[in-house]
């Protein structure tokens, strides 16, 4: 299941595909059993929840928070854990790319997820798997993939 929540008004995204992403994301990433809670948020919430769980007082594109794998007796399935989206990053980020705003969404879903995964991007050798991580899961869901050079 998926736990959807959009906290931006007039936000452009379409949640109901972005929730059916998210479900084809996790078989791709082998937990089609696993819940995932995703939320959309703005700048300004981001910017809380990056200084209180990162030290950062900034805004950020997506957070991950995984969350521990033992069983969960209250919920229909396991969480694999929460993604947070900032809509107006995102946007930002979309524009200079070029690209729609839900294909950006898509990105970030993705690259969340990854880190909800394991994946990391600190050391070059992560960044190398992260990244044909991301191209696998982008394909998985038909995603055009014009990051190549910018990320």
């Amino acid at each position: 299941m998926i736990y959807y929540r959009n906290d931006v008004r007039r936000s452009g995204v379409d949640g109901r595909a972005l929730v059916a992403t998210a479900r084809r994301l996790l078989a791709a990433v082998g937990e089609d059993r696993s819940g995932l809670s995703l939320s959309l948020v703005g700048d300004e919430a981001m910017r809380s929840l990056n200084r209180r769980y990162r030290g950062r007082d900034s805004a950020t594109d997506v957070l991950s928070f995984a969350v521990d794998r033992t069983p969960q007796s209250d919920l229909p399935e396991p969480l694999l854990g929460d993604v947070v989206i900032s809509v107006e990053t995102a946007r930002r980020q979309a524009a200079g790319y070029a690209a729609p705003l839900q294909r950006e969404i898509y990105r970030l879903l993705i690259h969340g997820l990854l880190h909800l995964k394991g994946h990391d991007h600190e050391a070059a050798s992560e960044r190398r798997i992260m990244r044909r991580e991301e191209r696998r899961l982008a394909a998985a869901i038909a995603l055009p993939w014009p990051y190549e050079d910018q990320r």
